[in-house]
């Protein structure tokens, strides 16, 4: 049987870990334990496999703060895409290499190709590997990983505001996006608790408890306490993997909990487990999601991995998937998953392996993104607005916890030249809301009309999750 995963033809010269998707189709990729970002851009057939490689605006130094070093070079920290298509990366555990939980916030503006730093929450003294979620009206909620507290940024006015008070510190969670306007977040602290943060009332509130038998934290003493990810299915459940090698699964209409299925055993009879590990949600409406072998001995012992597992959960059940070559010598917490426009999914290990697994289901024909209204005459140099439903998609899509986010729950659009077949990306940019699963309401976005696109019929779609509605046709021109 073929393998679902393929090399990129073009790997990179450096190891990658967090992979964000820019709005212009492009990936954002950092270079671990250094100052440095790059692009990825997929071929004139929106292949990424064939996709090149482009530098972009490294961070910049670090303000003269104790915690922080010369540079700023982060590794485990928070990170998004923003609703008027800039990017925000804030906190790090490392920096460098080194121990020291950043006290930074910058935020990236793809046109400019320029960073400009951002103020940290008043009174905080580290940030860290801090969760942080997009909320709806496109401010990012921060926790904290010492304290109960919560912070709001205005990305707008790059100013923060007091969050809900959690049950417990955000230490190590992994926060989940959900249809009824709140954010679902197993406790690590205090597990097996829930909580949900009501996003209109600005406070957390219970969410009941995991099963104890499923319960999804793990902790190894000496090596840390850990949570796996949690993803958001079309079908209104929540998906939560555990460090401990069981899974939960959150029923959203009732606020209920029921066990998931355990992962299988290793060669020495331990549950495979997601110690810090990433998850996407497929087209298909399937889970994919990254386990491994406990580490028993030497440097990484108490670990998971060495080697890695994939599994797709189909609502029920797991499914074993063939994992990309370098499983054997990798750790879950090195892995990190991203849904690509294509439906593809593009996996990182902190090396310089890059590789996109393809997954052969489709989704279903309702989950597709619906436009209602875009112009039909197209001008280079313009912007336009595109109305229509479930522009942002069922969920979130993509998970890991406190240590890396990496949500798609934004619009894309993409032309393919009805001639020529080639595709072209218009960057898309304020978007009505980052809301998920957002059913038969009309919203819209913004896309512009680069110059480098010629003129010509095109088919037009929105991409949400690597989910294209269906083709409309435009006519570009001068």
């Amino acid at each position: 049987m073929a393998s679902p995963w393929k090399k990129l033809n073009n790997p990179p010269s450096f190891s990658v870990d967090t992979m964000l998707l820019l709005t212009d189709g492009s990936i954002m990729c950092h270079e671990y334990e250094t100052s440095n970002w790059h692009k990825l851009v997929p071929d004139v057939k929106g292949n990424y496999v064939n996709g090149t490689w482009h530098p972009m605006t490294p961070l910049p130094a670090n303000a003269p703060l104790p915690q922080n070093g010369p540079v700023d070079a982060p590794l485990y920290y928070a990170s998004a895409v923003l609703k008027d298509g800039r990017v925000f990366v804030c906190g790090g555990e490392y920096n460098g290499g080194s121990n020291v939980d950043l006290l930074t916030a910058e935020i990236y503006d793809p046109v400019a190709d320029s960073w400009s730093a951002v103020p940290p929450p008043p009174a905080w003294n580290n940030i860290g590997d801090a969760p942080s979620c997009v909320l709806p009206d496109g401010k990012v909620l921060l926790g904290d990983i010492n304290s109960k507290r919560t912070a709001i940024l205005d990305p707008s006015t790059k100013s923060w505001s007091l969050g809900g008070v959690k049950d417990d510190n955000s230490s190590e969670e992994s926060w989940t996006l959900l249809p009824n306007h709140s954010i679902l977040c197993a406790e690590v602290d205090n597990h097996p608790k829930a909580e949900r943060y009501d996003i209109s009332a600005n406070t957390w509130v219970s969410a009941g408890s995991v099963p104890a038998a499923s319960d999804l934290v793990l902790n190894v003493p000496g090596v840390s306490i850990e949570i796996g990810p949690a993803i958001l299915m079309p079908d209104d459940r929540v998906f939560c993997v555990g460090a401990s090698g069981h899974t939960a699964v959150y029923h959203v209409k009732t606020g209920t909990w029921t066990a998931g299925p355990d992962f299988p055993t290793d060669s020495n009879g331990n549950l495979l487990r997601a110690f810090d590990a990433p998850a996407v949600l497929l087209p298909n409406g399937h889970v994919l999601c990254v386990v491994g072998a406990v580490v028993t001995s030497g440097p990484d012992a108490g670990w998971a991995g060495l080697p890695i597992s994939f599994f797709e959960f189909d609502g029920t059940n797991l499914h074993f998937v063939p994992a990309p070559t370098n499983a054997s010598n990798t750790l879950t917490y090195n892995c990190r998953l991203l849904v690509l426009p294509t439906g593809q999914v593009l996996y990182s290990n902190c090396t310089t392996d890059l590789e996109v697994f393809t997954s052969k289901r489709t989704p279903q024909d309702h989950w597709r993104p619906h436009i209602t209204q875009v112009p039909k005459t197209l001008h280079h140099g313009h912007s336009y607005r595109l109305r229509g439903r479930q522009l942002n998609g069922l969920s979130q899509a993509n998970a890991y916890g406190d240590d890396a986010q990496m949500a798609t729950n934004y619009p894309l659009v993409r032309l393919k030249n009805i001639a020529s077949k080639k595709v072209y990306f218009s960057r898309t940019f304020d978007h009505s809301t980052m809301a998920v699963a957002t059913g038969k309401k009309v919203v819209h976005t913004h896309f512009h009309v680069q110059h480098a696109i010629p003129v010509g019929h095109y088919e037009l779609v929105a991409i949400a999750n690597g989910i294209p509605s269906r083709p409309t046709k435009v006519h570009v021109k001068r």
